[in-house]
């Protein structure tokens, strides 16, 4: 039961996790960027937002984006957040999937324990890697921005990185761990039928052996 409940818990996080990466994936409120005081940004329409795919200007009655479209020209910070950012997505998608076919209450055919537990060790790799392509690009990303522009806030994008980012190393590193102790306890219970199946198999050898002793006396 207990082991269950760390393995729901674990695909939860990871679901969590996974939305939390792919929403700071599509959208580019990451960072805000202003050399003087926020109000007077707006008022000279220099109080912008970063992202990595688009700057936007933010003032009192607009907010326009640029599309960042020159893939060569771009720093080295935002295409390896985009590379980073689309690899968690997309590994995120099989490995909640594998997450959710290895659960007790799913059931493929007549298939052993251990090969749950095999597709449960996949699955928590997966999202560790995606809590890693996370964690890169969230923090990379403030500090290119800032030594190229200057950061003034941190922006909604980038808060559901982090989250996602914990969610995922959290589920990830639950769903490995209750992998393992479910293998350790399938083997032991295994081990231990061995042993009793063994020791009682032997029994009427012994107690054969001990009438033909005391029938030959």
């Amino acid at each position: 039961m207990a082991n269950s409940c760390l393995q729901l818990s674990g695909f939860l996080l990871s679901c969590l996790g996974w939305l939390g990466i792919v929403i700071a994936t599509a959208t580019n409120d990451w960072v805000t960027m202003c050399k003087y005081g926020l109000n007077t940004c707006k008022k000279m329409d220099e109080l912008g937002a970063k992202g990595p795919w688009a700057e936007c200007v933010i003032s009192t009655g607009l907010y326009h984006c640029v599309s960042l479209t020159q893939i060569l020209d771009l720093p080295a910070y935002i295409q390896t957040t985009r590379a980073l950012m689309i690899t968690g997505s997309i590994l995120g998608l099989p490995a909640v999937g594998i997450l959710l076919m290895s659960m007790p209450c799913i059931s493929l055919g007549n298939e052993p324990q251990s090969s749950k537990n095999k597709r449960t060790i996949l699955g928590g790799v997966l999202i560790l890697i995606v809590a890693a392509c996370g964690m890169v690009s969230t923090v990379w990303f403030p500090i290119g921005a800032h030594q190229e522009d200057g950061l003034m806030s941190f922006g909604f994008s980038l808060y559901t990185g982090w989250v996602g980012t914990i969610f995922s190393l959290l589920g990830g590193s639950i769903a490995t761990c209750s992998s393992d102790s479910s293998s350790s306890r399938s083997y032991q219970e295994n081990n231990h039928f061995y042993y009793s199946k063994q020791g009682g198999g032997n029994l009427p050898a012994a107690s054969s052996t001990n009438h033909a002793k005391s029938a030959h006396v």
